[in-house]
């Protein structure tokens, strides 16, 4: 088999993208392209036609048609069998057969090719080994990568160790009564280059410092305003070094479940007496209707950042209908919530502890009822002549509710190409590495309450389960607040902030 050039073209002959296997001019691609329409019988089917110089072997895509060229002697049944690689490299990189989507995707249409021919002849690859060929996923890059940020991490932690000694050394000269050493050969400029590097470093510092929130179990310490985050965690860090270059860094919904706590963004006034109200959801509902499990918990976090504050009361307003259970802190009086709605501890005269997260409230909620579900998902597959069809709907049932950055992951069968997307409310991103669709939603909220996911791909209605869902909501499920904070002696009111944060353990639909 000589294989001379492989082309996407329209039915009028127009090359949209041609890839040549043999020296050939462009003159020459376009005039045996342009003839091929012409030569084609519309009163009988076939898959080739032929010239008295070239084979002519044709796949129809929708408006498109895709064109292999070979000699005459070439053998046909390798050549049927080349072009159904061809086509079904494709859609692998294109989500329509459209004229615009094929030219977005000519070079990675391209470099495609070139894995499935080499040289005129077939190379012995399939669909899977094409897709890593292409991806280049390099092992060495990986390690060079993770190295090069270990030492931007060290030089990192080595400028913030020299910013510290400057600092001290600036007030050291500040409670002797004179100027700080200078750090270089230059006299005084060298003495005021490097005081302007302490202020500037201590500036830095003492902004950043009200954005950060230490670890619940990490006592306050002198340097707590240079620790931005717990050692170990490469998120901190890479978020730290962002930061430093400049960059303006928001909140990302990227890592669900209990990751999303860390990520979500603190309140920016946060007062001496602070609130954080957070709930979980863990959910499984099967395929056809009916709640299988439902568990939600939920806990209401103190910290106090001013001795002063120590001796408070919670006012909680607990308009819950659902049927929580609520349970206080052993230290907390359990006849004082139950009758007044108030926390405070059995002792009035002793204090909450100052600058770590204490738990006071915590409550739990299990059931079975459909209607406690706070977002349903139906998923109808249903099988078609050229695969499956999948429609999917949600709907949110709870209408005080606000969700934000919802992802729907639908798992797709693997090496079956690019879903057709129909219809869709919302934004859709197809991770083919995974196998995986996940249908993205910025809010769900009563105005915005319904919706719905049309698309169609080979495979089994199986092949679409579990789904899988997250979100995160500043609103909690479960009515419950604090409305005020008063001092044990005198009853006066006490400023106080709160953060609440309702978001997904596990929510799948089997």
């Amino acid at each position: 088999m000589v294989l001379l050039a492989a082309a996407v073209c329209t039915k009028a002959g127009k090359a949209i993208v041609s890839r040549q296997f043999v020296e050939m001019t462009r003159t020459r691609i376009e005039g045996l392209l342009a003839a091929f329409p012409k030569l084609m019988n519309t009163g009988k089917q076939h898959t080739f036609v032929e010239t008295e110089s070239v084979r002519y072997v044709y796949q129809p895509m929708e408006k498109l048609y895709m064109v292999l060229i070979t000699t005459k002697n070439s053998n046909i049944l390798e050549d049927l069998e080349t072009l159904r690689l061809f086509s079904r490299v494709i859609p692998e990189y294109c989500r329509a057969l459209e004229e615009n989507e094929i030219s977005d995707h000519c070079f990675d249409l391209i470099f495609a090719f070139d894995e499935i021919v080499a040289l005129g002849y077939r190379e012995n690859v399939n669909l899977a080994q094409i897709r890593t060929f292409t991806e280049m996923d390099s092992h060495e890059e990986k390690v060079f990568r993770a190295v090069r940020e270990t030492q931007e991490r060290e030089a990192k932690a080595e400028m913030r160790r020299k910013a510290k000694e400057l600092q001290q050394a600036r007030r050291d000269a500040e409670r002797r009564g004179t100027k700080a050493p200078g750090f270089g050969g230059f006299g005084s400029s060298a003495v005021s280059g490097s005081t302007t590097a302490a202020m500037i470093t201590e500036t830095i510092i003492e902004t950043e410092k009200p954005k950060v929130t230490p670890a619940p179990t990490r006592p306050s310490g002198s340097n707590k305003a240079l620790k931005l985050g717990a050692k170990g965690k490469e998120v901190d860090n890479f978020v730290d070094k962002l930061k430093s270059e400049g960059e303006n860094i928001t909140s990302s919904a990227g890592k669900r479940s209990s990751e999303a706590a860390t990520v979500f963004t603190p309140p920016i006034n946060m007062e001496s007496v602070h609130m954080k109200i957070e709930e979980k959801i863990s959910l499984t509902c099967g395929r056809d209707g009916g709640l299988q499990n439902m568990e939600l918990h939920g806990m209401i976090m103190l910290r106090i950042q001013d001795e002063k504050f120590a001796r408070i009361r919670i006012h909680v307003e607990n308009e819950d209908k659902k049927g929580v259970q609520l349970q206080t802190h052993p230290n907390v009086d359990k006849k004082l919530f139950t009758t007044e709605s108030l926390i405070g501890l059995k002792n009035p005269e002793k204090s909450f502890p100052i600058n770590s997260d204490v738990g006071v409230l915590k409550w739990r909620l299990q059931t079975t009822e459909e209607s406690f579900i706070p977002l349903t998902i139906n998923c109808w597959p249903s099988e078609s002549g050229s695969g499956c069809d999948v429609n999917i709907e949600y709907e949110l049932q709870e209408d005080s509710l606000e969700l934000n950055d919802v992802v729907i992951t639908i798992p797709l069968p693997s090496g079956v190409g690019t879903p057709v997307i129909g219809e869709i409310d919302g934004e859709y991103r197809h991770d083919s590495r995974r196998s995986i669709l996940e249908w993205c939603l910025p809010v769900i909220d009563a105005k915005n309450k319904s919706g719905s996911l049309e698309f169609s791909i080979t495979g089994q209605p199986n092949d679409f389960f579990p789904v899988h869902v997250s979100f995160l909501s500043k609103k909690n499920y479960c009515n419950i607040q604090v409305i005020k904070v008063t001092q044990v002696d005198g009853n006066s009111p006490v400023r106080f902030s709160t953060e609440t944060t309702f978001l997904v353990d596990k929510y799948e639909i089997l």
